[in-house]
Order: structure tokens, then C-alpha cells, then sequence
């Protein structure tokens, strides 16, 4: 009983960083919420194949993961969801600039190929190392490394990014701030 009691306080500690990378996979919080439910029975059903002291973290990013592309491969290609995509643009305002950068971010990490997304996702948000990040997408610690790089490179070039004066706060909300701005 304790073991159960252990393996399920610490799958419930997780499951903010399962959100958290299911809603980057699929783009809508609600079906993300549905991809950490099914990852969450089949982790419970399948507990008995988790080795303790190993890595639970990667081992539900995998379970989530492969999950993900399963249902991916029975539904095939999906139209998005016009409505929510509409909605979402509508409830940013003009005044809030960060917002709108976030938009642009997310709008540049779903052009990125998946495996690209994935590593990117995997490292700069999830905080898996590079070896975690291979171990979960089953391929080298080389080839992540190249993956992230691409998508970093490739998200500069969808942004228009050339340097630090690129990003962060404009000159106007710099002074509202007292920050001074990136040159």
C-alpha cells in the first residue's frame, strides 16, 4: 500500500508539467487535459513496469508523448478549431505588448515540425536535460541538441529576431517601467 501511496503522490506532483506539455502538443487546453487523462490511467494501469528510482518524470513525458502521436495517427490530419483560434486573437489588446509577443512565440512554435517543437518544448520549457529529452523522444543526445538548435534558429527567423534590442519591453512600456530598454 505505501509503494501505491508514494507512486501516486508523486504521479500527482507531476501532473502540472503533463498539462503543461500536452497543451504545447496540442494547442488547446481542453484537449490536453483529455491527453493527461488518458496518459494518467495508462501510468496507473501500468505502474507495476515502473522501476522505482528511476526517472518517473520522462517515463509519464513518454507514456504522454507516445499517447499523443497514437491519437494523432487514428485521427489524422485535424482541421484546427477556427472558433477558438478567433477567440483567442480577440482577447488580446493592442496595450499589452507581452501578450501579443506570446501570440507571435506561439503562433512560430506550431510552424516548426513536430520533432523540432517537441525538443525545443522538451528543454526550454519542460526543463529535461538533453539526455532525459533523447531518452523520451528515443534518439541520441546528438540529434536533440541539432533539433533544438534548428528550432531556436528557425523561431529567430519567424520572429524576425536579430538581436537582443528585438525582443523584450518597447521604449515606451520601458519607461513606464523603469526598465531601460534592449538596445
Amino acid at each position: 500500500m505505501s509503494a501505491q501511496f508514494d507512486f501516486r503522490k508523486e504521479l500527482i506532483t507531476i501532473i502540472p508539467n503533463l498539462r503543461a506539455f500536452a497543451t504545447s502538443l496540442t494547442g488547446s487546453f481542453d484537449r490536453a487535459d483529455d491527453l493527461v487523462q488518458e496518459t494518467l490511467v495508462k501510468a496507473w494501469d501500468k505502474q507495476h513496469t515502473f522501476q522505482p528510482g528511476t526517472n518517473m518524470k520522462a517515463w509519464l513525458f513518454t507514456i504522454l508523448r507516445n499517447e499523443f502521436y497514437t491519437q494523432m495517427r487514428k485521427k489524422g490530419r485535424e482541421v484546427q478549431d477556427v472558433d477558438g483560434i478567433h477567440a483567442m486573437q480577440l482577447a488580446g489588446h493592442p496595450e499589452q505588448q507581452g501578450h501579443l509577443d506570446l501570440q507571435d512565440f506561439r503562433k512560430a512554435l506550431e510552424m516548426l515540425p513536430d520533432d523540432q517543437r517537441e525538443a525545443l518544448i522538451l528543454i526550454g520549457a519542460s526543463g529535461f536535460s538533453y539526455e532525459e529529452a533523447a531518452e523520451i523522444c528515443k534518439c541520441a543526445v546528438g540529434t536533440i541538441k541539432s533539433r533544438v538548435s534548428r528550432a531556436r534558429t528557425r523561431i529567430g527567423e519567424i520572429l524576425g529576431v536579430e538581436g537582443d534590442g528585438d525582443y523584450g519591453p518597447d521604449s515606451i512600456s520601458s519607461q513606464i517601467i523603469g526598465v531601460a530598454p534592449a538596445a
